[in-house]
This record gives structure tokens, C-alpha cells and sequence, in this order.
């Protein structure tokens, strides 16, 4: 793109936020108009008055020294015959403002500017171009302060007369790139469940929803007068408004009213984690509920996945999860939405990805992430913990003695492999391998150059099983030994470069990972399992690992098995299990014979559990399994956030085994799949519907007197066989629904006890009867 990159004066530079305009002519009529805009910082653009655009925290969230975002716009029924006022507003946003929690600001830059052309083509055959270069104008705007933490302040008595002309700069435009993400929109709109009146005399809007957005209200009131909203996720045990967990996020919103008539507010460029709001300096007239919506933003993506089944509290913590994606996915992947941090944890990303791409269409969402992360990633293959990396400083854990540069942690940078994997299986997508194929390289040969045993990886920093309760005292480590969960993670990845290795025609390289696999599983067994096949560490986490990541056979498999059982029968069938473990851990217990404890863990109510959340109330789902304890009080204030989606991974389970639609590795994107439910106590029937490039998939089942019976849903121009488990093929009745569409049944084989039906397109009912 051409143009000149226009700057605010240094005395007009975030607080207030400059404004820009530019005035201009239109004496013809115009055939076609599109504006190209980018910026450093945030920007919203107008056209004589009206919003440009539905994109919000336009350009993006990206790393800016390598990729800045653009984003286009048609405006050609906003160019009509006339003078045209075009005006910009920047604030301060990802670039420039306050990001992590040792408050650190200008990580990318410490001023603000905005680039933008509009092509104007008339019906004449005439065109112009109008650019932002030094004819414009800028001034401080009303909106006096603006922050992604703390909120925003505009004062609608503030007047913008004060014009001056602007400064332009020099700025590569070899790092822009056009917008690879959907963008954040405004998605939907809650309104209030109550008006409360707190024990500490606080005026408190419920929600009922912890949600990500902001709260927009209209108001008439004398001018002058500073409405305050204040922003939290929960009510502390007596009822009143909690917001420590914020640590230093202030995330409060100020409003003074100009005085003119019914007003009305909403933010520009922040957003705020909430269920309920303060409202300060309000009137009593002024309350109305009906006068105020909470706004949820997020990455635009479309949803695909539905899960609903007999139980309500199940149906409470699907729902949960969704909100859990709605909150974090914003631009970024992030941890949380609240306090001082909502960064792109590589470690949450990978835990949940398998989750999301059941959820939703997430394929775009992470390869623009993917792209960043790979522009961040150092010179020895190493990954940061956060994409796009703010974390400027060495990091020390409580109970460590010494700091740690902020990358290169087992299973947080191993999103590097792990998600564009979870991609290509579930869209079919070969590009994405191909596109990350070199970082995740450079990854595993990262690991490899690490001590001086190249199939161990036994240094350096690691998070371990984070979060997990079988951690010592005061300590955010879980039990299981970190170069156990290094060198774990360290074969699976390597097993996925090499499966996108042969995938990708780099036969060498598939020869090289295959053997380098070998090795690493080797210098495990002989690290960590004993000659009569016992693993060396004792805890849930480790049996997980090994068996999720086929690192054990025969005798080993059978005692990490057995050993597994025997641990949660010690924990009286609950989980220990952190950010590391819980992901996989219904899924091994399903898939080695434990179906009925997986159901077991699923309905457990009390701590710890997933649903022991729900019934404390949870609409999403928390970061602690004690967020709020079964006392009514808090975990620690310096991380307890109730919007962080990492154990919303069990969605997974529930729709890959619950409900059974498992894809085929071999021929990804559900072009060829499974329908395998494993029923269990406590659900009588379930129900999960995916929306796939193909169509529809639906596996629908349900308990009868005699057996059980599936509806099964198969798109046109695929093909799935359907697993009936302990059923012979004698006692099986299929009943196909709409035979005008129907390829009919392909094969009914037996496979063990299971029974396999292999069905084209169309619509089945299969009775079973025991």
C-alpha cells in the first residue's frame, strides 16, 4: 500500500485519544468505494458521522514487527454527492497499551498512527485515491483515557475544536498483511436478569452470564454528571461486588453526560470480563433495566457443534465451555478475559483446540494465530508462552530459586505441533502442515539440542501438570515429574512431525522422526519404567500421558492401567489431575476398558469436579477447581479467574465418545469417520450434531426396555461406520429414514464383540435389542 503513515503529535498520543479528519468532495456520482485502513493501536473509522465497518479492535492483535493487519471496507453507498467528513479515532489497544502484570506498556511502539487509502472509482470511468498524509487534522478526542485493562473514560462535554495539523512518518509496508481472521464482531446481546441491592449497599446489575464484552446503556441526566460502571465475574460469599481476582485490572468504564436529550454509551476500544456490573453515580430514576444491554464480542466464527443429553447439569457445563470459547477467542486465544493478563497462552491453546474444532470453525481463528507464533519463534526453535509475546521480562515460579526466560516450556510450546495437527484432522487442510511444517521442525530439533541426552528432555523450565492437585503446598506445580511430562510431550510431538512428514512427501524426514521417535520412547522406557513394567512416577498425569501417548505396550500398558485405577480408587474416583492431565483423562479411561469410571468422574458433584462448578453456580468454566470453595471462599486472589476454558476440554470426550463422532485420521475433515457412542450410567439419551464441510453429522441415542437406539445422520459424499459396542449383528435393526437420499448400507461386519455398520449418505435408525 502507498501512503504516508500519519502520527498524532507527541502531545496527542492516548490520553485524551487523538482523532483525525479529513474533508473532502464528491461532485460525481460513484460506481464503486473501498477504504484499506490499518493502524498502530486501535482504530474506528467514520464517514460524515457513521461508523465504517462491523469489525471492532481493528487491525488485530498481531506481531507487529513482522505482520501488521489491514482490513477493507466498502463504503460506496456512504459517498454520496457532497462534502464527506472522514474521521478517525485511535487508542491505545494491544500496541501501545498496558499488557501482563508487572505493568509493562509500549511493548510494540509508544506512539499512535493510522494508515489508510480510499479508492473512489466514478460512473465517468474517472478514479481517485485519498490517503492519510499531512492535509489532515488531529485533536484530542472525548474519549479521555482508553485501556484493554482498565476500561475507558469519555466525557461528552469535551469539545474537539482545539485542530492541528498532523505528523507523517516513514514505516515499512512490507509487513502488511491483509485481515486472516474473522473479525471481532458484536455477536449478541444480553440483557439484565436483576437489579441487586448488595449487604454493602453496592447497586449491582446481574446478568445472569459471565460473558465477554462491554455494557452499553442510554441515559438522559444533567451535564456533567460521571456515571461509573464497574466490572466483575462473581459476588463474594455475602453477597457483595468481588472484583481482588482483577489483581490490578481496573476494568471500569466512565461516562460524563453532556446534558442534551437521551443519551448513549458504549466503548470503543476494550472490553471487559463480567457477570455483574456497579453501577456508580446513577440515579434512582436512572435504573431502569430496560435501558441497559451487556454486548458480547468475539472472533466471528461460525458454530458448528451442539451437545444436549438428559442431564441438565451436563447440558449447564456444555454450555459453559461454548462461553468459555466466546470469551477467550477474541483475536487471540486467550487464557482469561478479566485481570491483567488475557494473553495467548500456548499451553491453553493446544489443551482446548481438539474441543473448539467440535464448537466451531476455528480454522481461520488459529492459523492467523499459528502465523504469529511462528513469526515469534526464536532463532534455536524455541516458543514463547505467550503469542504474541509480551512476557519482556524473566519469569520466577513461587517455589523456583532461580528465573526463566519466558519460552521453550514442554506442552505450551508444543502448540506449535499439536495445533496445526488438530487442524489438518479436523478440516482436512494439508496447507496447514505445509505452512507450519518448518516451525514444527524446529521445535522437536529445539528439544533435541537440550543436555546432553538428545531423547530426554531433562532441562530447562517447565509449567508441569500446571494447576494440578496433587501439587505440594503453595505450589502451582502438580506431582508428576516435569522431564517425564518434557520427554512425553517431546515423542508426541515428534510422532505428529512425522505423520505430517508422510503426509507432506518429505520421505527422508518421515525416516528421520520415525527413528527419532523410536529413540526418544526408548530413552523413556528406560528412564522412567521398570523391567516388570511399572511407571517410576505415581500419579494420575503420568499413567495418563504414557497411555494417551502410546509410550507403554503389553505388561506396561497393562500395570499403567491398572495403576490408574488403582489411584482414583484412592482419590475416591476424582481427579487430581492439572492443565497437563485432564485433557486426556476421560478419553484413556474410555478408550482401556474404564468407560464406567470416565461416566463416574463426569458425575461427580463434589469437589473436585467439573460439575462441582456447576452447582456453585458457574455459567463458564473456572481456572481452579476451587475457584470458589466449598466454604463459600475464594481460591488466592493472584490467579483465580472463573472464564479460563483449559478443563472445558472435557467437551471433547463428550462429543468424541459420549456421543461418538470420532474422525479418521487417514482421510480427515470428516470426509470419512466413526460414529462409536459409548453409553454409560446417568445419561438416558444424548444427542450431538456437528456441521461439517460435508453437512451435518448427527449421532442421536437414547435407552430403551430392550436396548438402545441410534439415529445417526451421514452427509452426502461421505462415508462412516457406525460401532455398535457388545452388540452382535443379530440383534441389530436398521431402518433407513428418507430412501430417496439414501446410498443405503455399504457392509455390517463383526469386529470382536462390536458390531460395524458401514452407511453412505442418509438418515439411519438403528434399534438394538440385548
Amino acid at each position: 500500500m502507498a501512503g504516508e503513515l500519519d502520527h498524532p503529535p507527541i502531545t496527542i498520543n492516548g490520553e485524551p485519544c487523538p482523532e483525525f479528519k479529513k474533508t473532502f468532495h464528491v461532485s460525481k456520482k460513484v460506481t464503486r468505494a473501498r477504504l484499506y485502513a490499518t493502524a498502530l493501536g486501535l482504530y474506528e473509522l467514520k464517514l460524515n458521522g457513521e461508523r465504517v465497518g462491523d469489525d471492532y479492535f481493528t487491525p488485530g492483535w498481531t506481531h507487529y514487527e513482522s505482520r501488521l493487519q489491514y482490513q477493507t471496507y466498502d463504503v460506496t453507498d456512504k459517498l454520496v454527492a457532497g462534502e464527506i467528513e472522514w474521521t478517525a479515532l485511535l487508542g491505545n489497544g494491544w500496541y501501545k497499551g498496558n499488557l501482563g502484570w508487572v505493568g509493562a506498556r509500549d511493548i510494540f511502539g509508544d506512539r499512535l498512527a493510522l494508515l489508510a487509502q480510499l479508492h473512489i472509482e466514478y460512473t465517468d470511468g474517472s478514479e481517485e485515491m485519498i490517503g492519510t498524509n499531512n492535509s489532515w487534522q488531529v485533536t484530542a478526542s472525548a474519549l479521555q483515557m482508553s485501556e484493554i485493562y482498565h476500561g475507558e473514560t469519555f466525557d461528552a462535554t469535551a469539545t474537539t475544536s482545539d485542530w492541528q495539523v498532523v505528523e507523517t512518518i516513514d514505516h515499512p509496508k512490507d509487513i502488511l498483511v491483509a485481515q486472516e481472521n474473522e473479525p471481532v464482531r458484536k455477536i449478541e446481546t444480553v440483557r439484565p436478569q436483576k437489579l441487586i441491592q448488595t449487604p454493602n449497599g453496592e447497586v449491582v446489575i446481574d446478568f445472569g452470564q459471565n460473558l465477554v464484552g462491554w455494557v452499553a446503556f442510554d441515559i438522559e441526566g444533567e451535564a456533567g454528571q460521571k456515571l461509573v460502571i464497574k466490572h466483575a465475574e462473581i459476588l463474594d460469599g455475602d453477597g457483595n461486588f468481588y472484583i481482588d481476582n482483577l489483581r490490578t485490572a481496573k476494568q471500569t468504564n466512565t461516562f460524563i453526560i453532556k446534558g442534551d436529550d437521551k443519551e448513549s454509551f458504549e466503548p470503543h476500544f476494550t472490553f471487559q470480563g463480567f457477570r455483574y456490573v456497579q453501577l456508580i453515580g446513577f440515579h434512582d430514576n436512572q435504573l431502569d433495566l430496560t435501558n441497559f444491554r451487556a454486548v458480547v464480542l468475539h472472533s466471528d466464527m461460525e458454530f458448528t457443534g451442539d451437545f444436549t443429553c438428559s442431564d441438565p447439569l451436563v447440558n449447564q457445563l456444555q454450555s459453559n465451555i461454548r462461553w468459555g470459547l466466546k470469551g477467550n477467542f477474541l483475536d487471540v486465544p486467550t487464557d482469561c478475559p478479566q485481570r491483567d493478563e488475557r494473553l495467548g497462552w500456548t499451553g491453553d491453546a493446544q489443551m482446548f483446540i481438539r474441543t473448539a474444532s467440535y464448537l466451531a470453525n476455528v480454522a481461520p481463528f488459529f492459523k492467523k494465530w499459528l502465523r504469529d507464533l511462528k513469526a515469534e519463534q526464536l532463532e534455536d526453535g524455541s516458543i514463547p508462552f505467550v503469542v504474541p509475546n509480551v512476557l519482556i521480562e524473566d519469569m520466577k515460579e513461587p517455589e523456583d530459586t532461580t528465573t526463566h526466560k519466558p519460552y521453550g516450556s514442554a506442552a505450551w510450546g508444543d502448540a506449535t505441533v499439536i495445533c496445526p495437527w488438530t487442524l489438518y484432522i479436523a478440516y482436512g487442510d494439508e496447507r496447514i502442515l505445509a505452512e507450519q511444517y518448518d516451525s514444527m521442525k524446529a521445535w522437536v530439533e529445539y528439544i533435541k539440542s537440550q543436555g546432553t541426552n538428545a531423547y530426554l528432555w531433562n532441562t530447562g523450565f517447565h509449567f508441569g501438570d500446571w494447576l494440578a492437585l496433587d501439587a505440594k503446598p503453595d505450589s502451582y506445580i502438580g506431582a508428576t515429574d516435569r522431564p517425564y511430562i518434557a520427554t512425553a510431550f517431546f515423542a508426541y510431538s515428534t510422532s505428529l512431525v512425522r505423520k505430517a512428514a508422510k503426509i507432506l512427501g518429505k520421505d527422508e524426514d518421515y525416516h528421520y522422526f520415525s527413528s527419532l521417535e523410536d529413540h526418544i520412547i526408548k530413552a523413556f522406557t528406560n528412564e522412567y519404567v521398570t523391567p516388570n513394567g511399572r511407571l517410576a512416577v505415581p500419579t494420575q498425569t503420568a499413567q495418563l500421558l504414557a497411555l494417551m501417548f502410546d509410550l507403554v505396550d503389553n505388561k506396561g500398558k497393562e500395570r499403567a492401567v491398572c495403576k490408574l485405577q488403582e489411584l482414583l480408587e484412592e482419590s475416591d474416583h476424582h481427579l487430581t489431575t492439572g492443565f497437563v492431565g485432564t485433557p486426556y483423562l476421560n478419553h484413556v479411561l474410555t478408550e482401556n476398558g474404564m468407560n464406567d469410571a470416565a461416566y463416574k468422574l463426569l458425575f461427580q458433584q463434589d469437589y473436585p469436579s467439573w460439575l462441582y462448578q456447576v452447582t456453585k453456580g458457574a455459567t463458564t468454566i473456572w481456572e481452579h477447581w476451587d475457584g470458589i470453595k466449598e466454604d463459600g471462599s475464594f481460591w488466592s486472589t493472584n490467579m483465580n479467574s472463573f472464564n479460563h476454558y483449559a478443563y472445558g476440554a472435557i467437551g471433547d470426550w463428550l462429543y468424541r465418545k459420549v456421543a461418538g463422532l470420532e474422525l479418521d485420521e487417514q482421510i480427515p475433515g470428516f470426509k470419512k469417520f466413526m460414529i462409536k457412542p459409548y453409553t454409560g450410567d446417568g445419561l438416558d439419551y444424548v444427542e450431538a450434531k456437528l456441521e461439517s464441510m460435508y453437512g451435518q453429522i448427527r449421532s442421536a441415542w437414547k435407552k430403551t426396555n430392550t436396548g438402545i437406539e441410534l439415529e445417526v445422520t451421514i452427509p452426502v459424499n461421505t462415508t462412516a461406520s457406525i460401532h455398535l459396542l457388545n452388540v452382535d449383528r443379530d440383534h441389530i435393526k436398521i431402518d433407513q429414514q428418507n430412501p430417496e437420499n439414501i446410498e443405503g448400507v455399504l457392509l455390517v461386519t463383526n469386529q470382536g464383540k462390536d458390531t460395524v455398520v458401514t452407511v453412505g449418505s442418509g438418515t439411519y435408525e438403528i434399534v438394538t435389542s440385548l
